[in-house]
C-alpha cells in the first residue's frame, strides 16, 4: 500500500468515524462527575433566561426619555424584587447587578455616571441614557424550551455551569469506550523492572493509557508482546473484546515487525500502512470486522519510538477514540503561534518539531525544544506541543505563522 499525506490520512480516518453506528448505552452520573464525559441526551432551557429583565451593572434604573434631576424613591439588589409601584416620569431606583429591572425602567445608568444623595440623582450630561443600556432582556439568552447543549458534546466546566444553571443534578452520558494499549518487542519490560544493558522500560503503555484516559475512554493495558508471531497472536485476541486497539511497536519493515501479518491472519483490512510525516511514518491504520462473538474492533498500529508513539496517537487514534466515545466530530487539537526562533528540516515529508508555548495577553509564541529525535523523552517532556512544517518547506524564520499540534 503506498504511503499517503498526513492530510490524506486525516481525512480517512474522519471518513471512518463518520460511518460509525450512533452510541446506545448510556448512564446517568451526577453533575459533579460529569466533568469529560460525553452529553448522551440534550439539555433544556427550563425557563426563560434571565427569567426577568437583568440589571447588566451596578447604578440607577431609569426611564430613558426623562430627562433632569431624578428623584431616588428606592433600592433593589440581586435576589429582591422591586414591590413598589412601577418606574414613575421623575423617578429613579437604585439596582445592584443580577437585580432585577424594576417595571417601567428601561436603562440603567452606571453607579460612575451620576452625582447621587439620598434623596436625587444627577446623571452626566456625557452619559444620558438609550433605552437599553445595561440591562438584559428576558429571555435573550435564551428561551424556555430552547436546546441549550447538544447531545454529542464532551462536557467542560463552562457546559458543566450551564447545566447547574437549569437544574440538571444529574446527566446522561455515554459509557466510556475501552481501548486497548499492547507494547510490542523483545526489549520491553515493565517499569517496576531494573533493565538489563540492552533492555528498556516499558512507557509507550503509559502514555497511551494516559491518553486514552485524557480523552475519554478507558484504558486496558496489556503486558507487552514478544516479537513473535505467537506472543502477538495471544495477546491481540485477549485484547478482541475493546472497541479500540492501540499497538506501538512491530510495524516497521524490518525482519520482527510482524504486526501487520498477524492482524491480515485474523481478517484486518487495512486503510492505509505509512503516511509521509516524520515521526511517525510507519504508522497504520485498519479494522477487524465484527464478528458473532465481537463487534467490530478499530486498529492503530503506531511506531515504537516514544515520540512517533505520541504523536500519530494524537493525530489519528485520539480523535477515533473520541468518536467512539460519542462525541461530534472530533479532531486533533491544532493552534496558530509565531514563531520565536528559526527552524530548519529536510523537505519531502511533514514534519512535527517538538516545541514549547509561551503566551501572554496579546501574543502567542512557540519555539523548538532541541530534542535529539523520535526516542528523547526527556526532550518531548519539555515540549507541549509541536510546530508542524509542511512536506515543501525547508527553514520556518522567526517571526513566522505556523502550526502546532497540541497535546
Amino acid at each position: 500500500m503506498a504511503l499517503i499525506t498526513c492530510q490524506e490520512a486525516l481525512d480517512l480516518v474522519a471518513t471512518h468515524i463518520a460511518t460509525l453506528s450512533p452510541r446506545t448505552d448510556v448512564e446517568r452520573v451526577p453533575l459533579e462527575q460529569a466533568l469529560g464525559r460525553v452529553l448522551a441526551e440534550p439539555i433544556y432551557a427550563d425557563r426563560d433566561q434571565p427569567p426577568f429583565p437583568r440589571s447588566a451593572r451596578d447604578g440607577y434604573a431609569v426611564r430613558a426619555a426623562d430627562h433632569g434631576v431624578r428623584r431616588l424613591v428606592g433600592s433593589v439588589r440581586a435576589g429582591e424584587i422591586w414591590m413598589g409601584a412601577p418606574l414613575a416620569e421623575g423617578e429613579t431606583i437604585e439596582v445592584m447587578t443580577g437585580a432585577p429591572a424594576p417595571d417601567g425602567a428601561d436603562a440603567v445608568v452606571m453607579l460612575e455616571h451620576v452625582e447621587a444623595t439620598a434623596a436625587e440623582v444627577r446623571i452626566s450630561g456625557n452619559h444620558l441614557p438609550r433605552a437599553g443600556d445595561n440591562v438584559v432582556p428576558r429571555g435573550q439568552e435564551a428561551r424556555a424550551g430552547d436546546v441549550l447543549l447538544r447531545a454529542g458534546i464532551r462536557l467542560t466546566p463552562a457546559e458543566i455551569a450551564l447545566a447547574a444553571s437549569v437544574g440538571a443534578a444529574e446527566l446522561d452520558v455515554y459509557t466510556q469506550p475501552v481501548a486497548a494499549v499492547l507494547a510490542t518487542g523483545d526489549e520491553l519490560v515493565a517499569v517496576n523492572r531494573t533493565p538489563a544493558p540492552h533492555q528498556i522500560r516499558d512507557s509507550n503503555s503509559h502514555v497511551l493509557a494516559a491518553l486514552v484516559s485524557q480523552h475519554g475512554g478507558v484504558p486496558r493495558l496489556l503486558p507487552p508482546a514478544l516479537d513473535t508471531r505467537e506472543s502477538l497472536l495471544e495477546h491481540i485476541t485477549t485484547a478482541r473484546d475493546a472497541r479500540l486497539l492501540l499497538l506501538s511497536g512491530g510495524v516497521s519493515a524490518g525482519k520482527y515487525d510482524l504486526v501487520e501479518d498477524v492482524l491480515l491472519s485474523l481478517g484486518a483490512e487495512f486503510y492505509f500502512t505509512g503516511v509521509l510525516i516524520q515521526p511517525g511514518k510507519p504508522v497504520v491504520f485498519g479494522r477487524l470486522p465484527a464478528t458473532d462473538t465481537h463487534s467490530e474492533q478499530w486498529i492503530f498500529g503506531l511506531p515504537g519510538n516514544p515520540v512517533s508513539t505520541l504523536v500519530t496517537a494524537l493525530l489519528f487514534a485520539m480523535p477515533m477514540l473520541q468518536a467512539l466515545g460519542g462525541e461530534l466530530s472530533p479532531q486533533p487539537r491544532f493552534v496558530q503561534a509565531t514563531l520565536a526562533a528559526a527552524v530548519k528540516v529536510r523537505p519531502g515529508l511533514t514534519r512535527f518539531v517538538a516545541a514549547k508555548l509561551s503566551s501572554s495577553l496579546h501574543a502567542v509564541k512557540v519555539e523548538a525544544v532541541g530534542s535529539h529525535g523520535s526516542g528523547d523523552l526527556a526532550g518531548n517532556a519539555r515540549a507541549d506541543g509541536y510546530i508542524v512544517v509542511p512536506p515543501d518547506v525547508e527553514s520556518l524564520a522567526p517571526g513566522a505563522t505556523v502550526t502546532v499540534l497540541l497535546r
